[in-house]
C-alpha cells in the first residue's frame, strides 16, 4: 500500500490500453503510488499468419552484419524465432536496440546490446548515434512487427546500408468482447488514458464506439512520442496531452503524476 507521503496519485483512475501481457508493470506503478488502473487493452500481439519471410531471414542470419530490434515485442518474437530456426543464438552481430526497454529485454534473453540511443527512443533517435551514420556497404536486418514505419530502414539504405526486414510479430485488434466492461466504468469517471501506440490510439476510438469517444475525446491523453499527439489532435482530442520524456513506464507515470498534481483534481483540492 502506498504511504500518505508517496500516494502522489491517490484519487485518480487512469485507463490503461497497453497489450495485456505488456501492462503490468505500469499499472504497478500506477497502483503503488495510489492510483487506480482498468485494464482495457487494444491491440493483441501474436506471430505472423506466415512466418516463411522471416524465417528465410533467419535461416540467413550470418550473412548480416547488425540486427537491430525496434521492440521489446521484436525481442521477445525474434529471439523465439531465432532458436526455432537456428537452435541457437551464436551469431557475430552487432545488437542495436531502438530504446532502453528493447534493450534491457535483449539482454535478458541474449547479450548486451552495443547500440541504442541514450534518449528519444525512436527511429529518429537511433538514426542519429554515430554508429548509424557511416554504414554504407553494412548488411542490416531489422526485427520488428508487420507494418511497422519504414522511416528507419529507408534511410539506412540511403546511407548506403543492405537492409531487410524480419516481420517477426503482428498487431491484432481484440474483439470488443471487453466493451461492456468499458462502458460500465464510464459511467463513473476516467481521468487520464494511457495509449502507447498510434494503433493503438486508433484501435481505442474504433472499439469504444460513439459513446465511448464522446467520454474520452476530452479526458487527458498519457503519449510517449509527439507522432502520438498530433494524431490524437487531428482525432479531434481536446484534453490535455501529456507527452512522456521518454519511452518508459516511469516517464509515463512521471508525466501523469505532475499532471495530476497540478492541472488534475488533485491539485484542484489543493
Amino acid at each position: 500500500m502506498p504511504t500518505e507521503r508517496s500516494a502522489g496519485l491517490a484519487g485518480i483512475t487512469v485507463l490503461v490500453t497497453r497489450p495485456a501481457h505488456q501492462s503490468q508493470h505500469l499499472c504497478e506503478l500506477i497502483e503503488g503510488d495510489g492510483g487506480r488502473v482498468i485494464r482495457f487493452p487494444v491491440i493483441d500481439i501474436a506471430p505472423p499468419a506466415d512466418p516463411s519471410a522471416a524465417t528465410r531471414v533467419v535461416e540467413h542470419l550470418d550473412n548480416f552484419d547488425i540486427a537491430i530490434f525496434i521492440s521489446a515485442n521484436a525481442v521477445d518474437h525474434g529471439i523465439d524465432l531465432i532458436r526455432r530456426v537456428r537452435g541457437h543464438l551464436r551469431a557475430r552481430l552487432t545488437l542495436a536496440a531502438i530504446g532502453k526497454a528493447t534493450a534491457e529485454r535483449l539482454e535478458q534473453q541474449w547479450r548486451h546490446v552495443d547500440i541504442c540511443p541514450p534518449a528519444g527512443y525512436n527511429s529518429e533517435a537511433l538514426l542519429a548515434t554515430a554508429a548509424m551514420q557511416s554504414v554504407s556497404g553494412t548488411r542490416i536486418v531489422i526485427f520488428r512487427g508487420i507494418g511497422g514505419r519504414e522511416l528507419l530502414g529507408d534511410t539506412l539504405r540511403q546511407r548506403g546500408a543492405t537492409v531487410e526486414y524480419a516481420d517477426v510479430y503482428q498487431r491484432i485488434k481484440p474483439e470488443p468482447a471487453a466493451l461492456p466492461l468499458f462502458q460500465d466504468y464510464s459511467r463513473g469517471n476516467i481521468d487520464c488514458v494511457v495509449v502507447t501506440s498510434n494503433e493503438g490510439l486508433e484501435n481505442l476510438l474504433e472499439l469504444v464506439g460513439d459513446a465511448g469517444r464522446k467520454l474520452l475525446l476530452n479526458r487527458p491523453l498519457a503519449l510517449l512520442s509527439q507522432r502520438g499527439a498530433a494524431l490524437a489532435t487531428a482525432r479531434g482530442f481536446t484534453g490535455p496531452v501529456l507527452v512522456a520524456v521518454e519511452a518508459t513506464d516511469e516517464a509515463l507515470v512521471d508525466v501523469i503524476r505532475q499532471w495530476w498534481s497540478t492541472t488534475g483534481v488533485a491539485g484542484q483540492r489543493k
